[in-house]
């Protein structure tokens, strides 16, 4: 049996002065498969996901990616080059001036070329369809348009597991259509929080819960 990408061991997470929103949650992502982390506003969904980068640090458990234990900021390094999280909020993960330098940023500190990273920013970007935005101020971008933006500059860094937090919130019809498209065209391990009942359908994902900061599996 092969090693999972990551393994959440028996986490426990609180943070401060509030009550625990992890308690004891253990969760294994295989290469290639497809989970729907499931559960109520406030279920440390996106807390989870955070845990498997490192910006958040729970108090107890331990977290395994790419078959090592991941405890110091520097043993994260490696796993933030390696997976994608797209953050709820897209404010939080544009902070270049235009979408092509956003997009590109990523491949520049992955040790490609100026000339290879604006070709992947530009490749990402027509590949989601919003290859009009590259020039853009990501600042005076609307609400999907940014979102669809902040996926691209994860989507570049070509990462073997993605972690996507609300993908479609904000999106209209068409553009969701084409981002549901895409993301079950991918190879890449998906973990998927979102609402939207009909991205979880399409991607055939594993659905498993956080229920009282536990993770269960949801019955098939």
């Amino acid at each position: 049996m092969t090693d999972p990408l990551v393994e959440l061991r028996d986490l426990h997470f609180a943070y401060e002065a509030e009550r625990p929103v992890l308690c004891g949650a253990s969760l294994r992502l295989e290469a290639g498969e497809r989970v729907s982390l499931l559960g109520g506003n406030g279920a440390g969904k996106s807390t989870l996901l955070h845990a498997i980068v490192g910006l958040v640090r729970p108090q107890a458990g331990l977290v395994f990616a790419f078959g090592e234990p991941r405890r110091r900021e520097k043993e994260f390094w490696e796993v933030r080059r390696r997976v994608g999280l797209l953050f709820q909020d897209p404010d939080d993960q544009l902070f270049c001036p235009t979408v092509r330098e956003d997009v590109a940023f990523g491949p520049l500190n992955l040790g490609r070329t100026r000339e290879e990273a604006r070709a992947i920013a530009e490749a990402t970007l027509a590949r989601l369809g919003i290859g009009e935005l590259a020039g853009r101020v990501t600042t005076r971008l609307a609400g999907g348009e940014k979102r669809l933006a902040a996926l691209a500059s994860v989507l570049a860094m070509q990462p073997e597991l993605l972690l996507l937090d609300e993908p479609t919130l904000g999106l209209d019809e068409p553009a969701q259509e084409r981002l549901i498209g895409l993301l079950c065209s991918l190879p890449q391990a998906i973990c998927v929080v979102s609402h939207d009942r009909s991205l979880h359908a399409r991607l055939g994902a594993r659905a498993v819960e956080l229920r009282g900061g536990k993770v269960v599996d949801c019955p098939p």
